[in-house]
């Protein structure tokens, strides 16, 4: 996707999708739509995907009963999904192909490759189905785990494309708990000279949400659901679990 001189950026128009429903009253039938993403009350900045879909694949990924080879596909499957709203907002600019009739004027993703940068460990397992959507992305790779004691991130390794500035791009984690990893990938790339920075996760705690927005307003937020609140242990409840442990079978 490289750069073209002179060309004007197509914005595209982002906008709900929607689905629609029947309800009955009487002998009469009501077609009810639905918007399949929304912005939450009070979370400016995030974009809650409610799409039937997402929604039914995370019920079943919240099942403590759900082997490993099942809970691993249901993380790729809604990582594929949540992409394409997190991919909604990239640029566009013309784009010249010849059809078997003429040539026609379409578009293409404007500047260099996206970059999807997983936070190890359990950000793995969100990357091969970002990648089937966008099969020519980069990736790079943030290692931070968090100290169980303190909460808090301890970085340990960190890897992208050098030039940062000229790339979009999406951090992955399926869980946004206290926020602190996030924080921490995320100004770790800002470091780096990043400037389009997009979240992304499964799982949000409010608290982790809160804590990313005042510390990096300029990040969007992508998740499939916003539960109730933290334990004293720090983990999402409902939640899913250790989202790594369960991708990887050490639980």
């Amino acid at each position: 996707m490289g750069r073209s001189t002179g060309s004007r950026a197509i914005a595209p128009a982002h906008t709900a999708i929607e689905h629609r429903t029947f309800r009955s009253q009487g002998s009469t039938r009501h077609l009810d739509t639905v918007p399949t993403q929304t912005t939450p009350p009070d979370f400016d900045g995030v974009t809650l995907v409610r799409h039937p879909l997402v929604q039914h694949k995370v019920t079943r990924l919240r099942d403590r009963a759900a082997p490993t080879k099942l809970f691993k596909e249901l993380v790729d499957e809604i990582a594929m999904l949540l992409a394409y709203e997190a991919t909604a907002t990239l640029q566009l600019e013309p784009y010249p192909v010849d059809t078997p009739l003429e040539t026609h004027i379409g578009v293409t993703v404007q500047g260099k490759k996206l970059t999807v940068v997983p936070i190890l460990r359990a950000g793995l397992g969100m990357v091969e189905g970002v990648l089937r959507l966008v099969p020519g992305a980069r990736v790079g790779h943030i290692g931070l785990y968090r100290d169980h004691r303190t909460l808090e991130p301890v970085d340990y390794y960190f890897k992208v494309p050098g030039d940062a500035a000229d790339r979009a791009f999406i951090v992955l984690d399926p869980m946004l708990a206290t926020g602190g990893s996030a924080v921490a990938a995320v100004a770790s790339l800002k470091k780096a000279g990043a400037e389009r920075i997009t979240f992304m996760c499964i799982v949000a705690a409010p608290e982790g949400i809160r804590r990313l927005r005042a510390a990096h307003p300029d990040v969007h937020i992508i998740c499939a659901a916003i539960d109730r609140e933290l334990n004293a242990q720090g983990y999402i409840v409902p939640g899913l679990g250790d989202a790594g442990d369960r991708l990887f079978g050490t639980r």
